[in-house]
């Protein structure tokens, strides 16, 4: 039961903070991102920002839900 409480803790962490998150996951894509171009790597475009901050959102909302069913089924 701790671990599905601190799993729900998570998850509305992560959909509250998504936007840093995101920033911050964004910085590392751009600097591997170039790094592998410089070597002669080519990989697809990372997504934009606002794409970005949709996928952690929707991701913290997922991880809520799942944790909030498995405690109700659990009750």
């Amino acid at each position: 039961m701790i671990a599905d409480m601190a799993r729900l803790v998570l998850g509305l962490i992560v959909a509250l903070f998504h936007r840093p998150i995101a920033g911050y996951i964004m910085e590392r894509e751009h600097a591997l991102d170039s790094y592998f171009r410089r070597r002669g790597v080519n990989f697809p475009e990372p997504p934009n920002e606002a794409t970005m901050h949709n996928i952690y959102f929707c991701l913290g909302l997922f991880i809520s839900l799942f944790s909030i069913a498995k405690i109700w089924l659990t009750l």
